[in-house]
């Protein structure tokens, strides 16, 4: 088996930048993000996404390759741009505006590399055009991995029925509380709303992020577990601060780790992030004392 060979994480979906109302632009995408923090402790993930043959999709590949990523399942896209959000921060919140037809609405299953994966990691953003969805079908049917799916609802770009239908045969799943909200209405209380979409789609366990709230994970039996993140934050932006969250509960999964030494790892990572512009941290000195403090290194 050579190296590349080897079993590790797929993380598919987006990468694009994020352009901020200061004329900045920072690299990201829900999955880009995770596959970035993911590399910086050692994973190697596979990322499939698909940029713009243009200017911001040679940036996207000179940084992954700067980062030591792997770039094999990163597609050249020649009829489409390479992704681009305007990000607006209101009252401490961002708000996006999502271009539509750009290059990672198009991942193409005839343009995928060999893999032996561990798990599939997804979003829901990448899924809103019928190629991308068909692909990540491909994916997950031969494949034939646990999925990991982490709900970004990002209007106008999702229903209720495209949210099921992802989440039909995933083992985990992270969302915050108004994703929960807005995916089981009628419910009154996050513990009841949660049981029901857990109850409904048979997760192994399901993660809910609040914000300042801290976070909780519900295992099918019905077990709580709940972490606070600490009173005092230093907030620039919280761009990707759930991504971070996210990545961490990969790393946890595939550790081993007990699942509220998950959260809070996960919660020490995130609230580090907002503290920082951007999503993307290009130093591993961010990353060196999260992977000694937590035996990775």
């Amino acid at each position: 088996m050579r190296p590349d060979d080897k079993p590790r994480p797929i993380v598919f979906g987006e990468v694009l930048f994020d352009h901020f109302p200061d004329g900045s632009r920072v690299l990201g995408g829900a999955p880009f993000n995770v596959a970035w923090n993911l590399h910086a402790f050692g994973v190697r993930p596979l990322l499939v996404s698909r940029v713009g043959n243009d200017p911001s999709g040679r940036d996207v590949r000179d940084a992954m390759e700067h980062w030591g990523m792997d770039t094999s399942g990163l597609q050249l896209d020649s009829a489409h741009p390479t992704g681009v959000v305007q990000v607006s921060v209101v009252g401490g919140e961002p708000s996006f505006e999502i271009m539509p037809d750009q290059a990672y609405d198009f991942i193409d299953p005839s343009c995928l590399p060999p893999a032996a994966p561990t798990v599939i990691y997804h979003g829901t953003l990448a899924l809103r055009t019928s190629t991308s969805r068909e692909t990540l079908t491909h994916c997950r049917k031969h494949l034939d991995v646990p999925v990991f799916v982490d709900v970004n609802l990002r209007r106008p770009w999702w229903t209720t029925a495209s949210v099921h239908a992802v989440l039909e045969g995933a083992r985990w799943a992270k969302l915050n509380g108004d994703e929960l909200e807005a995916l089981v209405p009628g419910v009154a209380g996050l513990e009841r709303r949660a049981e029901s979409l857990q109850s409904r789609f048979g997760l192994e366990r399901l993660f809910i992020t609040r914000g300042a709230g801290g976070a909780i994970a519900r295992d099918a039996d019905g077990t709580l577990t709940e972490v606070h993140p600490a009173r005092k934050l230093k907030v620039v932006d919280s761009v990707g601060a759930g991504d971070a969250f996210a990545s961490v509960l990969l790393l946890g999964l595939a550790q081993g780790w007990e699942v509220h030494e998950t959260l809070e790892r996960a919660q020490e990572l995130a609230s580090a992030i907002v503290g920082q512009r951007g999503a993307t941290l290009q130093d591993p000195l961010f990353y060196a004392p999260f992977a000694r403090f937590w035996g990775l290194a």
